[in-house]
């Protein structure tokens, strides 16, 4: 009997929350952590996050026009798609906008600059082209502004970012924690207390520079103002032709009050305007690179780019040589550029993914060329890195030793970048990019082919299938996944 009232008792919990409980005692619904299970109140609910799908339906920045859907057993089916194939078949509708979008070309950047708003969400929302001049990927800058001073609720993808960067070092440092606590609790054990360091100078010793940083910076903010403050005053004070403004109103009146003000100074009383009521205007604008400003003019046509001196439009024929000679810095004159030159070896090979159906982003951040992804950055990381590396294999290169300088690299760089893409879980592809032979001296018959290659009227279609590209995927090797 006795054993069986003590277990009855054990099985009791007691709730450390309250110092009040008295072991074997039942809490009432008066204790402290009944109180705080009542005044806790449901978490607000999260904005529901934007639907990707039919935001990103469209994967280029044209109008399709499906079929209707034949379905056997209904008749009537087929006389709708014979009705309207004959209805496109007279009037043909238009995959392009009614009015093309505008560009700036800027020879500082070496970049396009798209500034009207409409235009810069259809050319993100529908292929992602570009990215945002203040903003990591997605022009979200106007956005991420209102809703620092309040106007918009939900949270940009920077924000998102950086919140799990910020919960990820705090988990980190827990687990730091945790481990050495393990490792004294059984050097304790061991009598071995002290060769381990102590637990805060670890903590310390973890912490990362960049809230160092954060913290000398907030001092100086902190203490400028005060420092400034004193040396004023102590300034007015050695100058004693410097005499203090009497206040403007009398003595024992509110100061406060707009009808003192407008008394004392003649003029009405405004209130200060908040943030609220300042408009915000948006100072960001959408930046492409010389390949896809290329792209959305001669592959799409829905691109028009002007020129900043002249604000005309640039025909696609005089474009191909302005991104050809400014592909390089300083840029190279147009009679100085050979088939090997940056611009038509990136957009070779940005062509060529384009038209596989791949999204290809520049992938300086991984020190690569190109990033490709399956649809998008807002749905998953890309799967696959592009280094671009030109093949002298034509004959007419064997003499010109660029195969040796341009055409190799060494196993050491190779290895460095497939390390990094291993790191990030992201597949390397070297793209080969076969270099014509360069053009021979123009004869008198052939010189408006030679212009046409220089940057004259030229069939770049003509151009550009002079150009393969190859593509070999990389792995790294592991011994210990190759094992038998």
């Amino acid at each position: 009997m006795t054993d069986q009232s003590t277990a009855d008792r054990e099985s009791v919990p007691l709730l450390r929350d309250d110092p009040d409980q008295v072991p074997g005692e039942v809490p009432n619904a008066n204790s402290l952590p009944a109180r705080r299970a009542v005044d806790t109140k449901p978490q607000p609910r999260r904005p529901p996050k934007p639907n990707f799908n039919k935001i990103h339906a469209k994967k280029l920045p044209l109008n399709t026009f499906p079929l209707p859907t034949f379905v056997p057993q209904n008749p009537l089916t087929a006389l709708h798609i014979a009705y309207i194939l004959l209805k496109h078949y007279i009037s043909p509708p238009s995959s392009h906008p009614a009015a093309p979008h505008i560009g700036y070309f800027s020879p500082e950047t070496r970049s396009v600059h798209v500034t009207d708003p409409d235009s810069i969400r259809v050319l993100w929302e529908q292929g992602f082209f570009g990215k945002g001049s203040l903003s990591r990927s997605e022009p979200n800058w106007l956005a991420a502004e209102r809703r620092r001073r309040g106007l918009l609720a939900g949270e940009t993808a920077e924000e998102h970012t950086r919140k799990r960067r910020d919960e990820r070092r705090e988990f980190k440092m827990e687990r730091a924690r945790k481990e050495r606590e393990a490792i004294e609790e059984q050097l304790r054990d061991e009598g071995k207390v002290g060769d381990v360091a102590p637990l805060d100078e670890v903590l310390i010793e973890g912490r990362s520079e960049q809230q160092d940083v954060l913290e000398k910076s907030r001092t100086s903010l902190e203490q400028g103002p005060i420092e400034a403050a004193e040396a004023l005053s102590n300034g007015m004070a050695m100058h004693p032709a410097i005499e203090p403004t009497p206040p403007a109103f009398p003595v024992g009146e509110t100061t406060a009050s707009p009808a003192n003000f407008q008394a004392a100074t003649g003029r009405s009383h405004t209130p200060p305007l908040t943030d609220a009521d300042v408009p915000i205007a948006n100072e960001e604008h959408l930046q492409l690179n010389l390949a896809e400003a290329f792209f959305l003019t001669y592959g799409l046509g829905v691109l028009t780019v002007l020129s900043p001196s002249t604000n005309r439009p640039i025909p696609t024929s005089a474009l191909l040589p302005l991104f050809r000679a400014h592909s390089s810095f300083p840029p190279s004159p147009p009679a100085a550029l050979a088939p090997d030159d940056a611009f038509l070896l990136a957009y070779a090979t940005y062509h060529h993914f384009r038209t596989l159906g791949w999204v290809v982003r520049p992938g300086v951040k991984f020190g690569v060329d190109w990033l490709l992804y399956n649809r998008g950055p807002v749905f998953a990381h890309a799967e696959f890195a592009v280094l671009v590396a030109p093949a002298y294999s034509h004959a007419a290169w064997a003499g010109t030793g660029r195969q040796r300088g341009q055409g190799q690299r060494d196993w050491w760089w190779l290895h460095c970048v497939n390390r990094v893409q291993s790191q990030v879980r992201k597949g390397l592809i070297v793209a080969f990019v076969e270099v014509p032979p360069p053009p021979p001296p123009p004869s008198v018959g052939q010189q408006a082919e030679r212009e046409a290659e220089v940057g004259g009227e030229v069939d770049f279609g003509k151009l550009l299938r002079r150009y393969r590209v190859r593509e070999f995927v990389i792995k790294r090797w592991l011994a210990n996944r190759s094992r038998d």
